[in-house]
C-alpha cells in the first residue's frame, strides 16, 4: 500500500486528496438505500461460488436491509459483508499501486468498541498484528459507523505512527516538519513532549460523548529500522531511522452507503515512499543536500545531477536496511510489475481498475517502470476510502472549537 505520496502541506492520503469529494461521497449518518442495495448485490454476485459466505438469500437480505433503513435510517453489515467491503475498498483505491494483494487484507471487526481506552487497546493490537515480527501484513480495523443520533469514534492522527516535529528558536525543526502543528496541538492537550528527533506522537482518540483523549503509542509496538548504506558509511553515520508500518488512520471507509470514520489500515512500505518522499521532500526532512554533502557532490550546479545521485543512494540505503533487518518492504520496479498483473487479473474478471497515473507512477525512475507507459481508467467506485475536510484539518493540527476550552 502506497501511503506517503503527497507533500506534508497536503497530508498523505490514499484516495481523493482534495476537499472536493465526489458527489454522494460526503460523510452521512444515514445510509443511502440505492448504494446499500448495489453493495449487497455485489456481495452476492462475487460470492456465488461460496454460498456459505451469505447467511440468507439475496432477496431476503435486500428486504432486511430495506426494512432496517426504513426504520432506523441505516443498517448493520454482517461480518462477511464488512470484510468483503473493506477488501473491495482497497481494490477500488485508485491511488494505490499495491492492490494485487487486496484479498489478503486482514479485517478486524471493532464495531462494538465504545470507550477511548478500549479503542486505544484495539489500535495497539492492530499495530502488533500488522507488524508481525517484521513480516508486515495488510490489516484494517473497522470501528463503529456513523449512524443517526450517534457520532462515530475517530482518531485525529493521519497515521498511527508519526514522529513529532519541534520548531527551534532559529526557525529550524527538530524531527518531522510535517507534524509541527500537530505536535503543538497535542502539547496544548497535555502531552509532555520528550523533545527528541524521533519522538512518537501520541494518539488523539475521540469517542462519542467524550472529549478527545491522549494515548501514547507503546515503543515496544513500533518496529523501527536504523538506516545504513551497504557501501557508504557516511550515510549510516547520519543516524536516520524509519518505522515499519504505515497505518493510515484519518480516512473514512464507505461500504454500501454506511460510513466508518475510524478504519485505520496499512500495507507495507514501498522504498520510495520513505527515501524519495518522507526523507527528501523539502517540507519534510529535506535530506538531499545533507546526503550530497556526505557524498562530496558538487551542489553548485544542477548539471551535476547531485539531487538524483543523492536520491538514488538514499533509496539504496532504505531498501538495504529494511531487508537486512528482516522487515518487509518492496521496491518500485517490482510493485510496478505487480500492479500490471493485478490490472490484467481484474480485466479478466470483467472489472475496470481505476487508477490515478500521478500516484501509480513511482517518484523515482518513473519512465523505466512499466506503469508509466499507459493510460488508466478514472472512476469513483465504491466501497472506497475518502478523506473529509474536517479529518484533514484535525490531522494538520487545526483543532475545531467544539470541545470547551480547546
Amino acid at each position: 500500500m502506497n501511503t506517503d505520496r503527497f507533500p506534508a502541506s497536503v497530508s498523505p492520503v490514499r484516495h481523493f486528496g482534495s476537499d472536493a469529494l465526489p458527489p454522494g461521497a460526503e460523510l452521512s449518518a444515514t445510509a443511502g438505500l440505492g448504494e446499500a442495495e448495489e453493495f449487497i448485490r455485489l456481495f452476492y454476485t462475487e460470492h456465488r461460488e461460496h454460498p456459505g459466505s451469505a447467511r440468507t438469500s439475496l432477496a431476503a437480505r435486500l428486504r432486511e436491509v430495506r426494512g432496517d433503513i426504513g426504520r432506523t435510517g441505516t443498517y448493520r453489515h454482517t461480518a462477511e459483508e464488512l470484510a468483503f467491503g473493506a477488501r473491495v475498498a482497497w481494490r477500488n483505491s485508485s491511488r494505490c499501486i499495491g492492490r494485487l494483494y487486496w484479498k489478503s487484507l486482514m479485517v478486524l471487526d471493532r464495531r462494538d468498541a465504545t470507550g477511548p481506552e478500549e479503542i486505544h487497546r484495539h489500535l495497539c493490537d492492530h499495530l502488533a498484528q500488522a507488524t508481525n515480527g517484521g513480516r508486515v501484513r495488510p490489516v484494517i480495523s473497522v470501528f463503529a459507523p456513523a449512524s443517526p443520533g450517534r457520532p462515530a469514534p475517530r482518531v485525529w492522527n493521519s497515521q498511527l505512527i508519526r514522529y513529532a516535529g519541534y520548531r527551534q528558536p532559529d526557525g529550524s525543526v527538530l524531527g518531522d516538519p510535517a507534524h509541527v502543528e500537530f505536535t503543538d496541538l497535542v502539547r496544548r492537550l497535555g502531552w509532555q513532549a520528550p523533545g527528541g528527533a524521533w519522538d512518537l506522537l501520541p494518539l488523539v482518540v475521540e469517542a462519542p460523548g467524550d472529549k478527545p483523549q491522549l494515548f501514547d503509542v507503546p515503543r515496544e509496538l513500533v518496529l523501527e529500522v536504523p538506516l545504513s548504506h551497504p557501501d557508504l558509511p557516511q550515510i549510516t553515520a547520519l543516524g536516520l531511522r524509519w518505522h515499519a508500518v504505515p497505518a493510515i488512520s484519518h480516512m473514512r471507509l464507505r461500504i454500501g452507503g454506511v460510513d466508518y470514520p475510524l478504519a485505520p489500515f496499512n500495507g507495507w512500505y514501498m522504498g520510495t515512499e520513505i527515501a524519495a518522499r518522507n526523507l527528501t521532500d523539502t517540507d519534510r526532512y529535506d535530506l538531499l543536500p545533507v546526503v550530497a554533502e556526505c557524498l562530496g557532490l558538487d551542489t553548485g550546479s544542477e548539471d551535476t545531477l547531485w539531487r538524483d545521485r543523492a536520491l538514488l543512494e538514499l533509496n539504496v540505503a532504505v531498501l538495504h536496511s529494511f531487508r537486512a533487518a528482516g522487515v518487509k518492504i518492496s521496491d518500485h520496479h517490482t510493485e510496478s510489475r505487480h500492479f500490471l498483473t493485478h490490472l490484467a487479473r481484474e480485466e479478466r474478471q470483467g472489472r475496470i481498475v481505476p487508477a490515478d497515473w500521478s500516484w501509480i507512477v513511482p517518484p523515482v525512475s518513473g519512465g523505466i517502470t512499466p506503469v508509466f507507459h499507459r493510460y488508466y481508467d478514472e472512476a469513483d467506485q465504491r466501497p472506497n476510502f475518502y478523506l473529509d475536510p474536517e479529518a484533514r484539518e484535525l490531522a494538520g493540527g487545526r483543532c475545531p472549537v467544539r470541545h470547551g476550552g480547546m
